[in-house]
C-alpha cells in the first residue's frame, strides 16, 4: 500500500488516497485499487499542517498493522493440556449474517429507545432479543437452552450481561410490543428492501399445546389431523416476495374465516397500503369476506371448492364448451357471473341477520391431468381406509377414521364420546358420492373481483390470476419453516404474555430468514442457509487465534451477498470482533 496523489489537469486540484497495487492477469499489467480515500489536498490543509506527511505516516501504520495481522503465528502447546469445565471452545461465526439483517432492520435501536422510555431494568433488552433470535434460527429450543448456549457466540462471551431470570422477565415486556414491532419491521423493510403491498397473501395455521386445562389463548379446536386439541392459531399476511407483513394470534376455537378482514383493515389504516388484492385458499371464500373486500374496493383471489359450489357452477365446470386447451393435458376457461352471496349484517341492538347480496365475480376454471392423477391416487388411499372401517367398525372412532367417513353410509358417531354407536344394520360404501366426486378430478377453480378490463386491460388475464394464486405456496412454505427449521413448538413457556413473546421471536426469525433468501435471490432453501451458518464455526487454537474448518458453495454465496469473507482458515479474535462490529453500522 502507498499514498497516491492524483492531480486533475483541468482544475489543478490534488486528491489523496491510499491504494494497493496488484497484477491484472487479463490485461497483463500492474494496476491499483483504492483502499481508502482521504480527500482534496487544499481542503485537507485546513485540518492538517502537512497533509502529505500526515497521511504518509497513516499509511505506514496501516502497512505495519496489516503485516502484523498477516504474519505467521507460532503456537506452543502442551499435548497433555486438559479442557476446562464449562468453557465453550467452539464458537459460531455464521451468526454474523443474522446480525447484519438484525441491525439493518434497526431492531437494536428500536429496543434501546423503547427501554429508555418505558422500563428501568438494568439488563439490555436489545441484547436478550438478539440472543433469542439468533438461537431460534441456529439452535432452536427452550429459552433456558438459549441462555446456556449463549457463550458459543462471540457477542455474549462477557459474563453477567444478564441472568436466566432476566430472559423470562424480558418476555413479559416483549409481549406488549407485538403490533409495534410488526409495524416497525414493515417500515424498515419498505425502506431497505422495497415492499409491494398490491398483493397480500393470507393463510392460517395452528400450533397445538400439550396441556390439561385450556386458557384464554389456548382453546380446543380441530387440528390439521382431524383431532381436537388445545391450539393457538396464527393468521399470517405476506407480500409477493414471500416476506411476512404482519401476523395475528387467536384461540384455537375461533373460526379462521373471521380474521382476514381485520388484517386487511389494519394494512389499510396503519400500513398505508392503498388498494390490495387478498390471496387466500377456499377457507376465506365466504360471503362476508367477499362483500367486505368488494364494497371496500379491495381485490380478492380465492380458490373455490367445486364440490361445494352451486349446481349451475358444477355444470359449467364439467361442460366441455369454452375450454382452451394447452397441449393435451391442460385446459382453462373463464366467465363473469353475477352471483348471490349471503352476508351477515348488524342490527342496532348488536344482533346479526343474513341478507342476500348480488356481486359480479370472475370465475376461472382449469383442468390438469396431473391434478386428476393426484386426486385419484389420494382418494384410492381413503377408499381403502373406508373399506377397513366397514369391515371392522369397532376398531375405529371419529378421530382414527378422519377423512374416510364421508364415503361410509349407515354409520353414526356419539358426539359425546367420539365412538361409533351400535349399528342396527351393516355400513356400506357410498358409491353415489364416490362417482359424484370423481367427475371433478383434475379441475380447479379460482374466483376473483379483479377484472381484465378498463385500466387493467392486459394486466390481469386468466393466466396472470392463476399465477397470482399459485404464489400462495410461499406462505405455506413459511409455515413449514416455522414448524421445522425454527421449531416454533413445543412452546416451553406457559403464561400467555410469554407465549406471545415466543411467537414474536419466531416471527422475527422468519422475517430475517426470508430477507437473507431475498438478498441471495432465493438460490438456497432456509434449511441449507441455516446449515451453512451453523457450520461457519471455529475452534480456539490459542487465546486470540481461531481455526475454521468449513467452506462451501452456500457459504461463498452468503459471503458474496453480504460482503463478508468466509474463505479464511484462521482469524484473530481482533479480526472477528472487527467484522462483527462492521455489520452493526
Amino acid at each position: 500500500m502507498h499514498l497516491k496523489q492524483s492531480t486533475n489537469s483541468k482544475t489543478g486540484r490534488t486528491y489523496l488516497s491510499m491504494v494497493r497495487s496488484y497484477w491484472d492477469k487479463e490485461k497483463r499489467t500492474s494496476r491499483t485499487a483504492t483502499v481508502e480515500s482521504f480527500g482534496y489536498l487544499d481542503e485537507l490543509e485546513l485540518v492538517h499542517d502537512d497533509p502529505i506527511s500526515h497521511f504518509k505516516k497513516y499509511v505506514d501504520e496501516k502497512k505495519i498493522e496489516e503485516k502484523r495481522d498477516n504474519s505467521e503465528y507460532i503456537i506452543t502447546v502442551n499435548k497433555n493440556q486438559t479442557l476446562d469445565i464449562g468453557v465453550q471452545y467452539r464458537k459460531n461465526y455464521g451468526y454474523i449474517v443474522i446480525m447484519k439483517i438484525f441491525y439493518e432492520l434497526g431492531l437494536e435501536r428500536f429496543m434501546l429507545n423503547w427501554q429508555q422510555r418505558n422500563t428501568k431494568v438494568e439488563y439490555s433488552c436489545a441484547t436478550i432479543l438478539k440472543l433469542l433470535v439468533i438461537s431460534r434460527i441456529l439452535s432452536p429450543g427452550s429459552k433456558k437452552k438459549a441462555f446456556e448456549e449463549r457463550t458459543k457466540y462471540f457477542e455474549f462471551e462477557r459474563e453477567n450481561l444478564f441472568e436466566l431470570v432476566d430472559v423470562y422477565r424480558f418476555l413479559s415486556h416483549l409481549s406488549g410490543l407485538e403490533k409495534k414491532i410488526q409495524l416497525h419491521l414493515h417500515n424498515r423493510i419498505t425502506k431497505q428492501y422495497g415492499r409491494n403491498l398490491e398483493l397480500v397473501y393470507y393463510d392460517v395455521t395452528n400450533y397445538y399445546f400439550e396441556i390439561d386445562m385450556e386458557d384464554d389463548l389456548r382453546k380446543k379446536g380441530w387440528g390439521k389431523d382431524g383431532k381436537k386439541k388445545p391450539l393457538v392459531q396464527m393468521g399470517l399476511a405476506m407480500d409477493a416476495d414471500g416476506i411476512p407483513i404482519s401476523y395475528e394470534l387467536f384461540p384455537g376455537n375461533e373460526s379462521e374465516k373471521l380474521h382476514l378482514r381485520p388484517i386487511i383493515f389494519e394494512l389499510r389504516s396503519k400500513y398505508d397500503s392503498g388498494k390490495v388484492i387478498a390471496v387466500a385458499d377456499s377457507a376465506q371464500n365466504t360471503g362476508n369476506n367477499i362483500y367486505y373486500l368488494d364494497s371496500g374496493k379491495q381485490g380478492y383471489v380465492f380458490s373455490q371448492s367445486i364440490a361445494g359450489g352451486s349446481a349451475s357452477f358444477k355444470k359449467y365446470v364439467i361442460d366441455p364448451a369454452g375450454y382452451e386447451w394447452k397441449g393435451g393435458e391442460y385446459k382453462k376457461k373463464s366467465r363473469i357471473e353475477r352471483r348471490e352471496i349471503k352476508v351477515d349484517f348488524n342490527r342496532p341492538d348488536g344482533s346479526t341477520y343474513k341478507k342476500s347480496v348480488l356481486v359480479d365475480q370472475r370465475q376461472i376454471v382449469f383442468y390438469s391431468e396431473k391434478y386428476a392423477s393426484r386426486a385419484r391416487s389420494h382418494r384410492e388411499a381413503i377408499i381403502k381406509k373406508a373399506q377397513r372401517i366397514i369391515d371392522n367398525p369397532a376398531a375405529y372412532n371419529k378421530a382414527t377414521s378422519y377423512g374416510a367417513l364421508k364415503y361410509v353410509k349407515n354409520i353414526e358417531i356419539d358426539k359425546s364420546t367420539g365412538e361409533f354407536k351400535d349399528l342396527e344394520s351393516a355400513p356400506y360404501l357410498d358409491i353415489d358420492k364416490l362417482r359424484e366426486e370423481e367427475k371433478y378430478d383434475g379441475y380447479y377453480a379460482i374466483v376473483t373481483n379483479v377484472f381484465d378490463e378498463g385500466k387493467d386491460k392486459g394486466k390481469f388475464n386468466d393466466d396472470k390470476i392463476i399465477e397470482i394464486y399459485r404464489g400462495l405456496w410461499r406462505i405455506e412454505d413459511s409455515f413449514k419453516v416455522t414448524k421445522s427449521e425454527l421449531e416454533t413448538r413445543p412452546v416451553n413457556v406457559s403464561r400467555e404474555d410469554r407465549i406471545r413473546a415466543h411467537f414474536i421471536t419466531c416471527y422475527l426469525s422468519l422475517v430475517i430468514i426470508r430477507l437473507i433468501q431475498k438478498r441471495m435471490n432465493y438460490n438456497h432453501s432456509p434449511e441449507k442457509l441455516i446449515d451453512a451458518m451453523n457450520n461457519l464455526s471455529c475452534s480456539s487454537e490459542s487465546e486470540n487465534l481461531f481455526l475454521f474448518d468449513y467452506r462451501s458453495e452456500v457459504s461463498e454465496d452468503l459471503g458474496e451477498a453480504f460482503g463478508l469473507d468466509f474463505s479464511k482458515k484462521r482469524l484473530t479474535r481482533k479480526e472477528i470482533k472487527k467484522n462483527l462490529s462492521s455489520v452493526k453500522k
